[in-house]
C-alpha cells in the first residue's frame, strides 16, 4: 500500500506543476494563438485544439530534459 500511496502524491504533485506551468503560459504573448492552431466559435460551442503551440512545448521541453540528462 505504501507504494501505491507514494505514486499517488507524485502523480499529484505533477498535476499541480503542470497545471501552475499553463497558466504562466497564458502570460507569454502569442502562445495559444499561433498558426495551425484550431479554434472554431459557434452560437453555443467552442471548440480549441492549439496544435502548434503543444508541438513546440513539446520540442522545447524534450530540448531542456536532453540538456539536463
Amino acid at each position: 500500500m505504501g507504494e501505491i500511496g507514494r505514486v499517488l502524491i507524485i502523480t499529484g504533485v505533477v498535476l499541480i506543476v503542470l497545471g501552475l506551468v499553463f497558466n504562466l503560459l497564458g502570460w507569454i504573448p502569442g502562445l495559444g494563438r499561433l498558426p495551425g492552431d484550431i479554434y472554431i466559435r459557434r452560437e453555443n460551442f467552442v471548440f480549441f485544439f492549439p496544435i502548434t503551440t503543444m508541438i513546440i512545448i513539446s520540442i522545447v521541453l524534450s530540448l531542456l530534459l536532453r540538456f539536463f540528462r
